[in-house]
């Protein structure tokens, strides 16, 4: 891999896309056993001068899904790169999604029934480790130089993790990479009440730490459709003074359904009560960069494959998004406390 500048759009795609590439590599070079002599991994890092500083463990199964990559300052100057390119963060966290062999196939299938179930990544062990690690490297580096990465499932958990601390005042940037958005909760309401109750029974027997809520952010029991609103951790109350928009990047397929949800606009029928409920940019929606893959028909592994992102022929469309998944997901970020005006923030 050769490092070159790009466009700061297409420079951000493709590192981070291949970051999370080398996420997935660090779990298989563990599972077979490779050494630093033949580690696949670090070939997905090394190019675009950065360097691995921490990687994040499920103790469940010992299963690295995660990494902390910062740039390095001295391969960088070996190679005559005096400074970090534009939009190049100093440190990235990177996420990965569900790698079906047989080591982590489990524990990553229990998050995604547990995303599926309840919504929320917020009772996973990964949950706490994420969050702690990107809290760790924005008290280093500033959450300005600063960015969260996820495909998939790791997009799920970047997303809640990056919202956890944007409802603490710290912005960091968020690059979502396919993020789940099914609800089989709805799709099962569809099929009748029958499956609903096994549902329901089903959900009752998923692994929890008590920490999963079914209420959101006002307190009362959210609505099946669509994304639960994650709660805000510590008992943290936002202000309404110097409240700022937090608009994470979405990259999206048209033809995964695990995510082609996200690019659903508002539909008319609710288009008032989600007037109401986010206090956020653009007529009290909530605003989120999206980039939209579209080529056609395609088969599912291949519209969800991570590949597709850091290629060099990847035509996107980009727009200042809104949708209803995305206005639910995000509007806990927007709500003010009860005792407080509500103040719009600043386009």
């Amino acid at each position: 891999m050769i490092f070159v500048y790009r466009k700061k759009e297409n420079y951000k795609r493709t590192v981070f896309s291949c970051f999370i590439q080398a996420v997935y590599l660090l779990e298989i070079d563990r599972q077979e056993n490779r050494t630093e002599e033949n580690a696949l991994a670090p070939n997905w890092w090394r190019g675009f001068k950065y360097k691995l500083t921490q990687t994040l463990i499920d103790e469940r199964d010992g299963s690295i899904f995660g990494a902390v990559l910062e740039w390095d300052r001295a391969a960088a100057l070996a190679d005559m790169v005096l400074m970090r390119p534009s939009g190049a963060p100093k440190a990235v966290l990177a996420l990965r999604g569900t790698l079906l062999k047989g080591p982590t196939i489990r524990r990553d299938i229990e998050d995604d029934l547990r995303f599926l179930a309840w919504e929320s990544l917020k009772g996973s062990v990964r949950f706490k480790v994420a969050l702690e690690a990107l809290k760790s490297v924005a008290e280093m580096h500033g959450s300005s130089n600063v960015c969260v990465a996820g495909h998939s499932l790791g997009a799920g958990f970047a997303l809640q993790v990056g919202k956890a601390l944007a409802k603490e005042g710290v912005y960091v940037e968020a690059h979502l990479f396919n993020p789940p958005s099914v609800s089989m909760a709805m799709s099962l309401r569809n099929i009748g009440e029958k499956a609903g109750f096994a549902w329901k029974r089903f959900k009752s027997m998923l692994p929890s730490n008590g920490e999963t809520q079914a209420t959101g952010d006002d307190g009362e029991k959210t609505s099946t459709l669509g994304l639960r609103s994650w709660i805000p951790p510590f008992g943290y109350k936002t202000s309404s003074m110097g409240l700022k928009n937090w608009a994470p990047n979405f990259y999206v397929n048209n033809s995964d359904y695990i995510c082609c949800s996200y690019t659903d606009p508002d539909g008319t029928e609710d288009k008032k009560e989600a007037d109401k409920e986010n206090a956020g940019p653009a007529n009290g929606h909530v605003a989120a960069k999206l980039f939209v893959m579209s080529k056609g028909k395609q088969k599912f592994l291949e519209a969800h494959g991570l590949e597709q992102w850091w290629s060099d022929d990847v035509q996107l469309q980009q727009a200042l998004h809104n949708s209803k998944l995305m206005s639910r997901q995000l509007k806990s970020l927007y709500t003010f406390p009860a005792t407080q005006p509500t103040q719009r923030l600043p386009q």
